[in-house]
């Protein structure tokens, strides 16, 4: 058991809930998971956590809402006082669409998630980082960002694009505190989020064109993001990792 805590945006399924439960494998004292809607789901991971000996914390917050982020970070510092990694995972996408589509509406709704609400998360916890002994970050991007996703989710592959500049500027600012800060690009990934974007069967109609020929698994993205976390990786930084198939 290392006396580490970690705190995962949108814990409650998929990558987040992934890496949650593999980072209590791996020994972290305490996993604490947001969720935006699903709080059932948030308590089986935090279960499951706990069934492997971490201690686990679930909050409801909603990152598009920084009060909502500022109370998740005033229960955070309530808690006895670890060192804290961040994984800013939480994030949207849309239905498939094109430009005649990406009203006003929408393009700021997809923005305020997976924009500003991780800057405002990472803020919160580097300020936290900086009263109790430091952490890491790593942020959750996609491959989408390097593809454009015409026809598709170009909002969402330009909020990716967004974090994956952010990752490289909070780097460099952050390197000389012992912050570091690098990211995962996943691919073609088995989780819900396709259907959540209006395509359920995504993976059956693209896996195969990603020159391993499959699709990758969420505990597949949850290795990538412990290992930048981890002590292994402690000359890491301003790096991001596809988790991809190639592609």
């Amino acid at each position: 058991m290392t006396d580490r805590s970690i705190l995962i945006t949108g814990g409650s399924s998929g990558i987040g809930a992934a890496v949650a439960v593999m980072a209590a494998k791996r020994g972290y004292a305490r996993v604490i998971l947001t969720y935006a809607h699903n709080p059932d789901k948030a308590e089986a991971v935090a279960n499951a956590v706990r069934a492997h000996g971490a201690d686990a914390e679930i909050f409801k917050t909603d990152v598009a809402d920084p009060q909502s982020i500022a109370t998740l970070f005033a229960s955070v510092r309530a808690l006895s006082p670890l060192p804290l990694d961040l994984v800013n995972n939480a994030g949207i996408v849309d239905q498939k669409a094109s430009i005649a589509d990406l009203t006003p509406q929408r393009v700021q709704n997809i923005f305020a998630i997976n924009v500003l609400g991780a800057f405002e998360v990472a803020r919160q916890a580097v300020a936290y980082m900086r009263d109790h002994m430091g952490g890491g970050i790593v942020n959750i991007t996609s491959t989408a960002a390097r593809k454009g996703m015409a026809n598709e989710y170009i909002d969402y592959a330009a909020t990716k694009a967004a974090i994956d500049t952010f990752t490289i500027g909070l780097a460099d600012e952050l390197a000389p505190e012992g912050i570091r800060v690098n990211a995962v690009r996943p691919g073609l990934i088995d989780t819900e989020i396709h259907a959540k974007g209006g395509i359920p069967d995504r993976l059956e109609q693209f896996a195969h064109t990603t020159p391993m020929g499959r699709a990758g698994t969420a505990d597949e993205v949850a290795e990538a993001v412990l290992w930048l976390l981890s002590d292994q990786a402690s000359y890491t930084t301003r790096t991001t990792i596809d988790v991809a198939g190639g592609r």
